[in-house]
């Protein structure tokens, strides 16, 4: 008897390996076939529904194919962010400040180090949501020139050859060096000419020279495609010469045709929109217009709601085939093979990359190191600096000197622990009185009027005398002028 129940266990056995040995895998789940090969057939299986799914930016999933759900935005400017604990660098400014560009490829190597940790943690988890992917929007190095920009902080100055002297390590160190798969997907932005007044930028049409645009606002674009193979770009809210950036076939020319570009193009979030709204480019009249210009002009992906909107309909309008929609799919689908995410984590180097490395102790002191380097001195009259740490007493002032939220910059992660100015100067000075005031509201909280109580003010230097002085002379022109534009 137990002969005969080994002999059928044996046959069981046999036949579940040769059902298992002789079970079909799906050409794009083969990773012995080129990544082309398998994007190739995952296309070749998709509907239209579901190539016009994977061009949101928050794409669901389709389980009928394995593909689980995907959301491409994700934020890395000076450290992972948005995305809960991670090492916290120098905003971009000041990173561009240390003038150091190994100390850049350190620090986008540890970016992506904890950015491909937490991934993988996510979604052992089951979490594939919003700033959990792969795919960063980062780095913004526009050029930082008109003070109306709301967003010169991000950027790397106002110079382009140091934009991408900083840039391509920067890129590198996020993209990784392995022969095989992509570490992280780097978003270089905004294509192109997009440092205007941040009131207009959904509206406004810029015309730039040629020498200007030579010269200033493309030559860093195009040393971070062809130095540093960024893999992603995208494009801006504004209008270049009346074309709206994301759906200028002059832009995408340059990038695919005269640069080399081959990888996929990525909107300004609402910027598709913006073809069409009212109260901004209004060029189309539609949602459906609107995603075949985009498509047409190489705008693969869209964050925002216009290609789920129109995309479909604009086929079945005849404004787009589904023939050009398919070059924008494979796009996709080839950033997310090169990425590693349809291959076992056994065959991906960086999936390896534990979750410990997360705010870890080397990548607090590269933070503390950055941060030193960052620090721009403009005076030091006297040598004031550095104070004796036999100083006695010592008054902190400003509002930003014991101001966590200032620690950040935006597009931030959260640190383990956060050190204020006032912080540092307390704990490096121990044996000081140390004494912090405000000194006054930052601007955002100030009141449209403020009464001055009267004791403030004198009428003498010596400050016997309480009262106010007032003179009166006459304007000139050059003073009502100024009158006039602050009025405005």
């Amino acid at each position: 008897m137990k002969k005969t129940s080994g002999y059928y266990l044996f046959l069981l056995w046999i036949a579940g390996f040769l059902f298992f040995s002789c079970k079909e895998v799906q050409p794009y789940l083969n990773t012995k076939l080129s990544f082309e090969e398998r994007a190739d057939d995952l296309l070749s299986r998709l509907t239209i529904e579901e190539k016009a799914e994977l061009m949101r930016y928050d794409s669901p999933a389709i389980d009928r194919l394995g593909i689980p759900a995907y959301n491409w935005w994700n934020e890395c400017l000076h450290g992972v962010g948005r995305s809960g604990l991670a090492t916290v660098f120098p905003q971009a400014i000041g990173m561009a400040a240390m003038w150091d560009s190994q100390q850049m490829s350190e620090i986008a190597t540890a970016i992506s180090d904890e950015a491909r940790a937490k991934h993988h943690d996510y979604v052992s988890k089951g979490k594939r949501g919003i700033y959990q992917g792969l795919t960063f929007w980062t780095p913004n190095i526009n050029i930082f020139r008109d003070p109306r920009w709301g967003r010169g902080m991000e950027t790397y100055g106002e110079d382009p050859f140091l934009t991408a002297e900083l840039a391509i390590p920067f890129i590198k160190g996020l993209q990784g060096d392995d022969p095989k798969h992509l570490k992280l997907v780097a978003t270089v932005k905004h294509f192109a000419v997009h440092s205007g007044p941040e009131s207009t930028r959904h509206s406004f049409d810029v015309y730039p020279s040629d020498y200007d645009l030579a010269e200033t606002y493309l030559p860093h674009f195009k040393r971070s495609v062809q130095e540093a193979g960024a893999y992603s770009v995208m494009c801006a809210y504004n209008r270049l010469r009346g074309e709206p950036c994301c759906g200028d076939k002059y832009l995408e020319d340059l990038l695919r045709n005269k640069w080399g570009f081959n990888g996929y193009i990525v909107s300004d979030c609402g910027a598709i929109s913006d073809f069409y709204r009212e109260n901004a480019h209004h060029i189309v009249n539609t949602p459906e217009e609107a995603s075949a210009k985009a498509v047409k002009a190489g705008t693969d992906l869209n964050c925002g709601d216009t290609y789920a909107k129109g995309l479909i309909e604009a086929v079945k309008q005849n404004l787009i085939t589904e023939a050009e929609l398919d070059v924008s799919v494979k796009r996709l689908l080839l950033a997310r093979f090169k990425l590693g995410m349809f291959d076992p984590d056994s065959e991906v180097k960086y999936a390896q990359i534990p979750i410990e490395v997360v705010d870890s102790e080397n990548h607090r002191v590269l933070a503390l190191q950055a941060a030193r380097k960052s620090m721009v001195l403009l005076k030091n009259d006297n040598n004031l600096l550095p104070f004796s740490k036999e100083v006695k007493k010592v008054a902190v002032i400003g509002p930003n000197a014991d101001d966590n939220e200032v620690l950040l910059g935006n597009y931030n992660g959260y640190p383990s622990k956060g050190i204020t100015p006032l912080k540092g100067i307390i704990e490096k000075l121990p044996h000081a009185e140390v004494a912090f005031a405000q000194g006054c509201t930052l601007a955002e909280k100030f009141p449209y009027f403020t009464v001055i109580p009267a004791d403030y003010f004198y009428t003498d230097k010596t400050l016997q005398t309480k009262g106010l002085n007032v003179e009166s002379t006459p304007k000139s022109r050059k003073d009502n002028l100024v009158d006039n534009i602050f009025a405005q």
